[in-house]
Order: structure tokens, then sequence, then C-alpha cells
């Protein structure tokens, strides 16, 4: 009998702990500022926002589309934080927040984030890191990319190259503009690409569209849609016909003035940028009419996939400076763009397989054409 109730005993304690184990993976619910997905993962993935929101409709958005999309295919827990400011402390209260909450996986986009991210991967070693469009550095601009951390590039040259010659080629004739955010790298080779491939379509295509000096524009910001709305009407009045927005939430205004000015009878354009903006230019529901042209397009969101992925693989490129362009597909425009013809399409494809084959190398300095 005491031989029986000790079996039953050590059943049943046996029994306890592999509840207690089973437990110890359930998620907390509500992670705050971002949604979650309760799935006992490994690891969970946090993103702090750069300038802007959530929801810009470019850079921001794009990243944490990317870490959504690996998250709920992965049963991941994930999160975001608004940073009070742009500073290098804002920057890392947030990384502190999220890491001191168990988040040990950070994307962060946007070369603002450099000094920052330099700080963390070596406070936060046991933490691994995602730097989009910036290496980290101490100030000083020599980089030093942790063995935690992976610093992502991409052509933007080639992506703006791309949606000149798809402009050119589809409108044939007209004046073009560009309007940027800040004048940092990544939006000066937006431009420089764009100016290219209007370039080239003029020389090698037939085609008849001026950029002039006047139309080529920096706002100083990504989120001034007001300064947006502006900057374009200014330009359409000048007789632009189509304007290629980097610029964030300051094109958003852009592509509002483009709406306005389209419903009341006139015929412009927007090319948008990071993100396909076709949705962003919609001015009629019911015929899904856009102002969107194309948009110049970095795959930002397969790239914040992709580094969440390797590190579930067990091949997190920590140490690494990586580079998408034509030739990994991280760059181009949409798949899908209602305001192109077919025979447009088939021309920008033609040059992008170019490309990707070396027979066409954009520029990624000014005032250099290709080669």
């Amino acid at each position: 009998m005491k031989k029986s109730m000790i079996v039953l005993a050590l059943v049943a304690m046996f029994a306890s702990l592999l509840a207690g184990c089973g437990s110890s993976n359930e998620g907390s619910g509500n992670a705050g500022s971002g949604d979650t997905n309760d799935s006992g993962a490994s690891f969970k993935v946090g993103m702090v926002t750069d300038a802007g929101t959530i929801d810009d409709k470019s850079f921001n958005q794009g990243t944490w589309e990317g870490v959504e999309l690996a998250a709920n295919e992965f049963g991941l827990e994930k999160k975001y934080l608004k940073p009070a400011g742009t500073t290098e402390a804002d920057y890392m209260k947030e990384i502190g927040n999220l890491y001191d909450a168990d988040f040990k996986f950070i994307v962060t986009p946007g070369y603002k984030f450099e000094t920052a991210i330099f700080q963390a991967q070596e406070r936060y070693a046991d933490a691994k890191f995602v730097l989009i469009d910036g290496y980290p550095h101490n100030g000083d601009y020599n980089e030093v990319v942790g063995e935690n951390t992976v610093s992502i590039f991409f052509a933007e040259h080639e992506s703006g190259f791309l949606a000149g010659v798809a402009t050119a080629v589809e409108l044939q004739e007209g004046e073009a503009g560009f309007i940027g955010g800040m004048e940092i790298p990544a939006v000066q080779k937006f431009n420089w690409g764009f100016q290219q491939g209007l370039a080239y379509a003029n020389e090698n295509l037939g085609t008849n569209i001026s950029l002039k000096p006047e139309n080529v524009v920096y706002e100083g910001s990504f989120d001034n849609s007001a300064a947006g709305g502006q900057l374009a009407a200014q330009m359409f009045d000048r007789g632009v016909n189509v304007i290629f927005c980097a610029a964030g939430g300051v094109g958003i205004g852009a592509i509002s003035e483009a709406k306005n000015r389209v419903q009341a009878g006139e015929e412009v354009w927007i090319v948008g940028v990071d993100v396909d903006q076709y949705a962003d230019g919609v001015y009629d529901e019911d015929a899904n009419s856009s102002v969107v042209l194309t948009s110049a397009m970095k795959k930002i969101d397969q790239v914040a996939y992709d580094m969440i992925k390797a590190e579930l693989d067990g091949e997190f490129p920590g140490g690494e400076i990586l580079t998408f362009d034509a030739k990994n597909d991280g760059v181009g425009i949409p798949v899908e763009n209602p305001n192109l013809s077919d025979a447009t399409v088939t021309q920008v494809d033609e040059i992008f397989a170019q490309i990707k084959a070396g027979e066409i190398v954009v520029s990624d300095e000014q005032g250099n054409l290709i080669k």
C-alpha cells in the first residue's frame, strides 16, 4: 500500500512539473504600442520608429510590415516604440525599454540610429540589432559593426533609375520635378538615379521629359506634409506634370495636392517611394484611380522579414554590411502598376534585367550618367 501511494505521488508530481513547463511559454497579452502574437517563441522582435509614425506610408511602415509578416508567420511576439524625439538619447531610451521588456531582436530604420546603435550593440551584447540605411559609428563616421549587428543599405539609385525610365516611357513628354525630404545619401541617390533614368529614356527610347534645377527641392524633413503640398503646388503651377517624392510624410502632402488637382480636371502625377504608394494616391475609390504613376521601391519589408528569419535559422549575418540592389531583387518598381501600360512595364523589365546582368550600371553620384 505504501509503495502504491509513493508511485501515485511521484506520478502526480511529474504531471505537475509538466504542466508548469507548459505554462512558462504563455505570452503577456498586449505589448503596448504594438501588437503581440503569443506563441512561446524563443525571442521577441522589437522596433523603434524613426521620425514620423508607424503608418507614415513609407520607411517606418515598410519596416514594421516586414516585422509583422515574420512575427505572424513564425509566431513571435512583436512591439514597436515611438521615441519622443530623434536624438541619440531618445533612441537609446526606447532601445533600453525594449531590451528591459526582453525584446532582444531590435530593428531600427534610418541613419539617425547610427550613433545609438554604436552604443547599444556594446551595452546590450546579448541582443541583436538590424540597422537599415546606416552603419554604427561614434559620431566620427568610422564604421564599427558589432558581431550582434547587421547594417543594411539599398541601391536607391537603381530604383530611382527604373522609376525614371517608367515615367518617361509612359508619359513620353513633359516636365518632371523632385521633392526630397532631408538631403541625405539615400534620398540623394533616389534623385540622381531618377534623373539618369529620364536621361536614358530621352537618349535611347525616344522620350522628351525635362527636369529643371528649380524643380529639384529638398524640404529638410520627412514629416511636414503641409510643406510637401505647398512645394508640389508651386511645381505644378510652373508646368511640372509629374513629381518624384522621396520624402516620407512630406511626400504624402504632395500626393494630396496632386489628388486635389486631378479632381479639379488637371493631369498631374506623383512617383512614390520606398513602398508601393498607389493606394495612397487613390482619388476615386469606385474606379480605383490613383495619381501615383509608379513607385521607386526598396524592399524594406522583405529585408526586415529576412533578417528575422535568418536569426531563427541560426544564420544572422552579424558584423556584416549588406547591400540590396537589382542583382538580389532588393529594389525595383511594384509588380502591379495599374497606371503603366503593358508596353512600359515590358520596357522597364528589360532594363531591369540589363542592370542585374551588369550591362547597365547606374551611378550613385551626382552629375554622372550611366556607364
